[in-house]
């Protein structure tokens, strides 16, 4: 595959790695504001910055390019991007996580959730723990669990940072030198709790995951998860 990859900081670099050690060729690399000719690639790899990734999916769907977008904090715009994709007939895909292991994490967040739901002595928090050079907080991770929770759990009806009362979740949000990411989902009372976590080790597993997706994408339509790429539910 010809790949363009739209944001080239840490992500960016970790990608175009793996996606080299499988065959692929870069033939973008572009950051905030440079100008990119996307029509010769095969398909875009979004790990921008949040006022950038509208700007980036919109310009790869008008040009039937499909397009992976790992940016978080853009959201507000992402029905746009939805709807964009379904009048061109383009390809996108949206995850604030590509670990295959947090895809994993997530069926496993909402299966523990629903499972809870009856039980309401428990009180459940989240928290996240970063490397200090990420941008926003909380992470787009926690709140896509925070999200899940919410749609599977009677009891709770938002999410705020460090706020606790008995219908928000709350979540905590760390910035700790040299954390790649860590996610943990806590259930406690006054007698016991539950917790589980995903620990990323290093940045290669959202790499993979993206490139996976990458590969996945081509010659489909529509808008997609990565429940969709490794066919979970």
């Amino acid at each position: 595959m010809n790949i363009a990859l739209l944001g080239y900081g840490k992500m960016g670099q970790a990608i175009e790695q793996i996606a080299v050690n499988r065959g692929h060729h870069i033939i973008i690399k572009a950051n905030q504001n440079d100008n990119y000719d996307i029509s010769k690639a095969d398909v875009a790899i979004d790990f921008s910055v949040p006022n950038a990734a509208f700007t980036n999916i919109s310009n790869c769907i008008n040009h039937n390019i499909p397009v992976i977008s790992g940016t978080t904090g853009w959201l507000k715009d992402y029905d746009k991007a939805v709807e964009l994709c379904k009048i061109k007939k383009g390809a996108f895909i949206y995850a604030s996580n590509f670990s295959l292991g947090v895809t994993i994490f997530f069926e496993l967040n909402k299966t523990l959730a629903h499972m809870m739901n009856s039980l309401k002595q428990y009180d459940v928090s989240i928290e996240e723990i970063h490397h200090t050079q990420k941008l926003d907080a909380p992470s787009g991770t926690a709140i896509s669990l925070a999200n899940d929770i919410i749609s599977e759990h009677s009891k709770y009806q938002e999410w705020s940072l460090d706020v606790n009362d008995k219908h928000t979740i709350p979540i905590s949000a760390k910035r700790i030198e040299n954390i790649t990411g860590t996610h943990k989902i806590k259930y406690e009372s006054s007698i016991d709790a539950i917790h589980i976590k995903h620990i990323a080790h290093n940045r290669d597993g959202f790499a993979l995951g993206a490139i996976i997706a990458a590969e996945w994408i081509i010659g489909k339509t529509g808008v997609f998860t990565m429940k969709d790429v490794l066919n979970i539910g």
